[in-house]
């Protein structure tokens, strides 16, 4: 058995590194002072650079954390390797030949056999990459590179973007890499391949049209996957990696290898939706686009961006793509969740058409992506704005409504100079006029301060006696608690039913979820946690042991009700919306329009009837 690695070979793993050119690969790195490059650290999240690298003397430290140490030590804690691991990894890159002492004396040295597991499932996914843009070109592969076509790529496209193909057949990945050396649990591990009931290996991808997903260091870690064939027996139209030693959904960014350089160069990085997204944006010219991969842009995804960018907070830009407003709406709402001193620097781009930029690419060329990045606007803009998007703003109540939604978004923003000046544009996006009464609106929303519960303000003393955000309370209490009793009722609710922004954020987390229905309280609670920000942890967890004024047996009616009266207090805005769109229409002039109208109002009032006697006590 091999034992340790020689010391000279060590050396000169140290000396063929380039440590400024390592770290690069994940913190954007600016010079500072003689001989000195800093940036923001990768092992704690921070606002200032404290993170300094001494490119002659190939060492790091971090001032804010006290970390430091060689190239060995940056990858041993950033890769969560051992000395052994890290050393072959750099070895690799370096094309140093590594030689062992043998444990026991007077035996030569070579070679040590095997290589430490994270260079092994590197070495699997770097080879399954290879035989799937192969198999690209096979007859089989015919409907992925005509979907590729539809899209407005050709064959360099995919070769630059190394797209491949999985065979609909079973097994031929797993033979493949076999006889390339690989061990059935190598194959596993690295999320290449599944294992059935008997034991038997089976390729996890098959019939789909795949995408390598790197990291920052261009290293191979999973695979995205779309679905071609009708008949797939995997509904879902992507498949990606599952979460092994090398591929975490919540850390990774498709595109990032690609796009890091020029990330950090233009101190800008645009977050687009889905994969062809990021080929169509790059081949436009928008060379900083990454997306994730199946999972929402979160706080992880966050401090990466901080370190590529170099700071986010100073001049650096987080631009945001959607190719909708309901999903623009539902995003901002969440970055209010979120660092806001991130949020402040971070912009959204939306499309007026709905078209995403691979079929603007598609339709319009290469200027229209690049023209629809720089029309952004800024996050806190348009989720303010989103609030009031479908009120009639040119009647006095439907100025008021507005209001009613846009001043607690505009009272969550933490610095008072920008919540002022953001309530200044509030008067002149509802038209108003009248500055100093929307100001005045919005300074009693904010009333309290500013707080930090889900990135937003705690709860003033106003809002924590409103019987609205008492009721709000309890209803998320109880679906959390016993979502058994009540969660297809938590699930039917829409997204304005909330009316506090924070209890939005719980309701659209526990939704995103997979929603309450069918879960005991402890499964939803674990599963709301895994995707809910940690800024509303806190709440969550007040929630959760939050005291019901119910016992046992009356909890399940009390529930009921308490859930009831959210729905009901949404059909009620509904039916006043309803009834405003009824008495701004003559039935002389427009009959038609007019029992159009009368007929949805009759309609929202019997909703409205049949709730209330669920908020009352009745059954459903």
């Amino acid at each position: 058995m091999a034992g340790r690695i020689k010391d000279e070979d060590v050396a000169a793993v140290k000396e063929r590194t380039r440590i400024e050119e390592l770290v690069g690969d994940h913190v954007a790195l600016r010079r500072a002072g003689s001989g000195s490059l800093k940036g923001l650290c990768p092992f704690h999240d921070e606002k200032t650079p404290s993170f300094h690298v001494r490119p002659q003397l190939g060492v790091w430290h971090c001032f804010g954390c006290d970390e430091g140490g060689d190239a060995i030590a940056f990858v041993m804690k950033i890769d969560h390797l051992g000395f052994t691991d890290a050393v072959e990894r750099l070895a690799a890159k370096a094309g140093v030949q590594l030689r062992y002492d043998e444990l026991s004396g007077g035996r030569p040295s070579g070679p040590r056999q095997p290589v430490g597991q994270r260079q092994r499932l590197v070495d699997a996914n770097a080879a399954a990459e290879r035989w799937y843009a192969e198999q690209l070109m096979g007859g089989e592969a015919a409907p992925a590179r005509t979907l590729l076509a539809e899209r407005g790529f050709d064959r360099a496209a995919a070769e630059q973007f190394g797209v491949g193909y999985a065979p609909r057949a079973g097994e031929e990945l797993v033979r493949h890499l076999r006889g390339r050396g690989f061990t059935d649990d190598e194959l596993v591990t690295a999320g290449l391949a599944g294992r059935n009931q008997s034991g038997r290996l089976y390729d996890r991808f098959r019939g789909r049209l795949l995408w390598p997903i790197r990291d920052v260091t261009g290293d191979t870690v999973g695979f995205g996957a779309r679905r071609l064939y009708d008949d797939d027996r995997i509904e879902a139209k992507y498949l990606n990696t599952p979460d092994s030693p090398l591929y975490r959904k919540s850390q990774v960014l498709y595109g990032v290898d690609l796009a890091k350089r020029d990330i950090a160069r233009e101190r800008r990085l645009v977050v687009v939706e889905g994969y062809t997204d990021v080929m169509a944006a790059h081949l436009a010219g928008v060379t900083t686009a990454v997306a994730t991969c199946g999972t929402a842009f979160g706080e992880e995804h966050a401090r990466l961006a901080r370190r590529l960018i170099g700071d986010v907070t100073a001049t650096g830009e987080v631009v945001f793509t959607f190719d909708g407003d309901a999903a623009g709406q539902k995003a901002a709402l969440r970055a209010f969740a979120a660092d806001q001193q991130f949020v402040a620097r971070t912009f959204v781009a939306v499309e007026p058409s709905g078209k995403d930029p691979c079929d603007l690419r598609q339709s319009e060329g290469d200027a229209a992506v690049r023209a629809l990045v720089e029309r952004r606007v800024p996050m806190f803009e348009f989720a303010i704005r989103s609030t009031f998007a479908d009120v009639d703003l040119d009647t006095e109540e439907g100025r008021l409504a507005g209001l009613d939604r846009a001043a607690p978004i505009v009272a969550a923003i933490k610095d008072r100079e920008l919540r002022h000046r953001y309530a200044v544009n509030l008067d002149r996006w509802l038209g108003f006029l009248d500055e100093r009464f929307v100001v005045s609106r919005v300074a009693r929303a904010a009333r309290g301060g500013p707080g930090a519960e889900g990135g937003r303000p705690a709860p003033s003393r106003a809002e924590a006696d409103d019987p609205v955000a008492t009721t709000e309370r309890f209803a998320l209490a109880c679906a959390l608690q016993v979502p058994d009793h009540v969660g297809a009722q938590v699930d039917a609710l829409g997204e304005e039913a909330f009316t506090v922004p924070t209890h939005r954020v719980v309701h659209e987390t526990i939704l995103a979820s997979g929603g309450a229905t069918g879960r005991t309280g402890a499964e939803l609670l674990e599963a709301v946690r895994q995707v809910a920000p940690s800024t509303v942890q806190p709440l969550l967890t007040r929630l959760a042991v939050m005291d019901l004024p119910a016992g046992e047996k009356e909890l399940p009616r009390f529930a009921r009700m308490a859930v009831a009266k959210i729905a009901e207090i949404e059909a009620n805005r509904v039916v006043m919306d309803a009834l405003r769109r009824l008495n701004r229409l003559d039935r002389g002039t427009d009959p038609d329009a007019y029992e159009q109208a009368q007929k949805v109002l009759l309609e929202a009032q019997a909703r409205q009837r049949r709730l209330r006697d669920q908020a009352l006590g009745g059954e459903a």
